[in-house]
């Protein structure tokens, strides 16, 4: 057991990635511990979050994170945040003649964010506040956090939110957000050659610059975590992004995961067929550079034509929302990144990606049960039992589980069933319901629940007590089916009663590398193959990829989708067995 903070860099690249992002983050703010009576989370934040000084001399608590988007994606939020300012207007007026003022409205903040304006205000003129988590003084801080689970006001931002600033309950560090401005008046990355070739002169510059600042200070860097958007000309960007990561920080763990929405909006057949080229040469070239690459996306699918998007028993969410269907994502990127995040027993990322990145599958699956449909009060044998006849969890990257029983490796996570059993409580001399029930931990029983669908396969477990912690502005699209914690209800509220407002969620995630890719991969594939780009989209290649590099990742796509082909004996066979076969 070690508390040694390994430290994590994050990247977000994209709108799309931001909204995930800022729903991630909202959550790991909403666990840091302020109390100082309190014993350690289990989760280390330093991991992700650093330390640091205002000119005032308060201490701040802000993101290790580095995040990429389009001119109007702030709206309210200033590039430079508000943490650093000298409150000070150094400008200076030189010109003597006549001027004219042309004021322009700013944006008008929704609730939750003027609520939040008030609190910040009201907090940082505290004379001792310091909000470093697990403080040593003997003051227990007041932090918005505190504010906010006092006010319990729930809020509605449905209809208000526009960006992912308008939900952003954190403060940002000076150099953590980049406008990126790419060329033509539209404002837009829609081509992955787009963003390809937008990593150069004062962008690139101003990234190393930001990579340099927030990698020098660690002291223990495990790696980097990179949320980039799948579908848009960000998956070029982001492909040059974990290039450069590759190439200059050899021996850290690069996870990188494709974000892509359950819908675009304005979408059109030619955007569709973009977005399917976007997605396609973005996994080729974002697996290669990374230690592993996972798409995560509650679309049916990555084609033009995906069927129903991904449905959780017990959540009421509005697919074509992004800020409902972000907030899902986060839930399952909170339980799938926990393992390197730990204080203790933690797994540094490194690890975690050769347990699923075997023999270059370097492309992984996601799935995830959110909520883990657990009955308050009961136990961990109870609640896996129930789901005897089928998995919980749903898929997260538009790739459905095979069902016959084969993988090449799993990484399964529990999280959240603080204050519930983990082994059955039977009386002495009692007979066991299921063989689940007469296990005496809690590592053994979802192991041997796994194992029952995937008998064969490599598996590794990770169970973490903490739930995550859902706190405003969280949107509340759960059924009426759970409580305050997440559980399942015995009886749902009376008629007339307003339903509990979730306060936390146990979550259940599996990444599993196995033969469901190839199916999964080769229809990419076929999908970008079926037509000549040079005649249905020529405008595609305008910036990039040649004509040559485009065939070329194609057919890496088509190896990539054989490394995962297996026979039925379960034995793998080589790309030129299968040039044999044609």
């Amino acid at each position: 057991m070690s508390s040694l903070c390994r430290e994590v860099v994050t990247l977000q690249l994209g709108h799309y990635s931001n909204f995930v992002g800022t729903h991630w983050w909202n959550l790991q703010d909403a666990s840091l511990s302020y109390d100082p009576e309190s014993p350690p989370c289990e989760v280390q934040s330093d991991v992700v979050f650093r330390e640091g000084q205002t000119l005032g001399g308060h201490v701040t608590y802000t993101p290790r994170l580095i995040a990429m988007d389009l001119k109007g994606s702030l709206r309210t939020l200033r590039q430079q945040g508000s943490l650093y300012e000298s409150g000070k207007d150094t400008s200076a007026v030189t010109w003597e003649g006549s001027v004219m003022m042309h004021e322009e409205s700013p944006p008008v903040k929704n609730s939750f964010l003027e609520d939040l304006d008030k609190l910040d205000g009201e907090i940082l003129a505290e004379a001792d506040f310091s909000p470093q988590p697990q403080c040593l003084g003997s003051v227990n801080v007041d932090t918005v956090n505190n504010h906010l689970a006092r006010i319990q006001k729930s809020y509605r931002l449905e209809g208000s939110v526009k960006v992912w600033s308008d939900f952003l309950r954190i403060h940002l560090h000076p150099r953590t957000i980049s406008v990126v401005h790419p060329d033509g008046v539209s404002n837009r990355l829609e081509a992955f050659g787009q963003g390809d070739s937008l990593l150069q002169g004062s962008v690139l510059e101003e990234l190393e610059d930001k990579l340099h600042f927030f990698v020098e200070e660690c002291d223990y860097l495990q790696g980097f975590q990179v949320l980039c958007d799948l579908a848009d000309g960000f998956a070029g960007l982001g492909s040059k992004v974990t290039e450069m990561l590759h190439d200059s920080y050899s021996g850290r763990g690069i996870l990188t995961f494709g974000l892509a929405p359950v819908s675009h909006p304005d979408s059109t057949p030619v955007k569709d067929l973009y977005h399917l080229l976007n997605c396609t040469l973005g996994t080729v070239h974002m697996a290669n550079h990374s230690s592993f690459f996972c798409p995560l996306t509650l679309r049916g699918g990555l084609g033009r034509r995906p069927s129903s998007p991904s449905a959780f028993p017990h959540l009421c969410y509005d697919p074509s929302l992004w800020y409902h269907s972000s907030s899902v994502l986060a839930l399952a990127l909170d339980a799938i990144t926990v393992a390197y995040r730990l204080r203790n027993n933690s797994i540094p990322m490194w690890q975690m990606a050769d347990t699923l990145a075997v023999s270059g599958r370097k492309v992984v699956t996601a799935y995830g049960a959110v909520p883990f449909p657990m009955m308050h009060g009961t136990s961990l044998p109870d609640a896996l039992s129930a789901c005897a006849d089928a998995l919980p969890w749903r898929p997260l990257s538009a790739c459905p589980e095979a069902g016959d029983g084969r993988c090449y490796g799993q990484w399964a996570t529990l999280k959240g069933f603080e204050g519930q059993k983990l082994i059955s409580s039977l009386a002495s001399g009692t007979k066991a319901p299921t063989p689940l029930h007469s296990l005496h931990s809690g590592e053994d029983i979802l192991a041997s629940y796994i194992r029952s669908f995937y008998p064969s396969a490599p598996l590794a477990l990770q169970l973490v007590s903490a739930p995550s912690k859902l706190t405003p502005p969280f949107p509340q699209i759960f059924s009426q089916s759970l409580d305050a914690q997440g559980f399942l209800q015995s009886q749902p509220p009376p008629p007339g009663f307003p339903p509990p407002v979730v306060s936390s969620l146990p979550v259940m995630t599996s990444l599993q590398s196995g033969p469901a890719l190839d199916p999964w991969l080769s229809e990419l594939h076929r999908g970008a193959s079926a037509f000549d780009i040079r005649r249905v989209a020529p405008s595609f290649l305008s910036q990039g990829p040649e004509v040559a590099d485009y065939q070329e990742a194609l057919e890496q796509l088509r190896l990539l989708a054989w490394c995962y082909r297996d026979d039925s004996c379960g034995v793998m066979r080589s790309s030129s067995e299968e040039d044999d076969d044609d």
